[in-house]
């Protein structure tokens, strides 16, 4: 038989985070980790500041990034990836 929590920690949130904003989590998690924000300072601005990244993300398209920018920052990343 599966215990019921009354509470998640600073990690639970920071590893549900995005099945959170997602809306991937069951009811009951999705309780306990808005809670949890109610509560904790620190979770609260990491969860706002995680939805403003993907706002800002989503509206960030390739046309934005000038190509003499591009270049090094997809060969950087080619090169790190292959390691």
């Amino acid at each position: 038989m599966a215990e019921s929590r009354d509470h998640i920690t600073c990690q639970e949130l920071v590893e549900q985070v995005t099945d959170y904003l997602d809306g991937a989590l069951s009811i009951e998690e999705t309780e306990l980790l808005e809670q949890h924000v109610n509560f904790c300072e620190g979770c609260d601005w990491y969860l706002d500041e995680m939805r403003r990244t993907i706002a800002t993300g989503s509206r960030l398209r390739e046309v934005h990034v000038p190509d003499k920018v591009l270049e090094p920052l997809l060969t950087e990343f080619k090169e790190r990836h292959r390691s």
